[in-house]
């Protein structure tokens, strides 16, 4: 039987990041730490470039696929940017949020941050960093409203988005739900909370971060348990969203 957990039995979604345009797909397949699944080039694609990209797929071993122009847009999500270019990389720490609870040991702690209609893929890339270096358990990012792990995340992320311990769910309000039913206390981030440098938090604890415009979401503010601040000082207003997140995500790496 096919093992549920394996990345060619997953949604594509949730096992593989994807990257498009000849240069991120070069240096994909330049780094000997990726695994490549494939490549898809559109057809009659020619030129050195994609003729080296084909050179370093045939010396890995990495299925390269021919299809029409219009499906690799597809694919990429990016009509402007893919060059007729893309390769899915595989993504070992992404998981359905459903099976990432599945895997915690009964009563085990664990800290994740969530993501809420945080729209810029920068913000996206640098909180996946700094969750990643701080060692959190895991970054939520829905499939719906925030951006896809493209190369503008990556390359924010400085890379460190391919190995990143990525939580997908439909939408933000169905992983907080999920979190919430494997006993996770959920809080939001924002102004006019207790401080999160002295509340005292449960061994589960998503922190949930709002949009850079808008902050928490009215659908998503039901859920929380209550709403912690980061202190400001010296005229001070916020924090970006970025910022805020490292600065929550080391804060809970220092707890443990």
């Amino acid at each position: 039987m096919p093992d549920p957990r394996s990345p060619k039995t997953r949604s594509p979604k949730d096992a593989f990041i994807t990257v498009y345009g000849r240069k991120p797909v070069q240096e994909a397949l330049d780094d000997p730490d990726l695994r490549v699944d494939k490549v898809i080039v559109a057809e009659g694609l020619r030129g050195e470039p994609v003729r080296a990209i084909l050179d370093s797929a045939r010396s890995r071993g990495v299925p390269v696929q021919r299809a029409t122009a219009h499906r690799v847009k597809v694919l990429a999500g990016n009509g402007r940017h893919d060059q007729g270019v893309l390769a899915d990389v595989v993504a070992p720490r992404m998981a359905p949020v459903a099976e990432f609870l599945d895997a915690l040991a009964p009563g085990a702690p664990a800290a994740v941050l969530v993501l809420d209609r945080v729209t810029n893929p920068a913000n996206v890339g640098m909180i996946l960093r700094s969750a990643t270096a701080a060692g959190l358990d895991g970054v939520l990012l829905p499939r719906r409203g925030v951006p896809a792990i493209d190369p503008l995340v990556v390359k924010a992320s400085a890379g460190v988005a391919f190995r990143a311990p990525v939580l997908r769910s439909g939408t933000v309000e169905e992983g907080c739900e999920a979190l919430r039913d494997a006993g996770f206390s959920l809080y939001g981030l924002d102004a006019g909370g207790e401080s999160l440098l002295d509340a005292e938090l449960p061994p589960r604890v998503a922190l949930v971060l709002g949009n850079e415009t808008d902050g928490l979401s009215e659908t998503v503010a039901p859920l929380l348990d209550g709403v912690l601040a980061i202190p400001m000082h010296g005229g001070v207003e916020s924090l970006g969203v970025a910022s805020a997140g490292a600065v929550a995500s080391f804060e809970l790496a220092r707890r443990r």
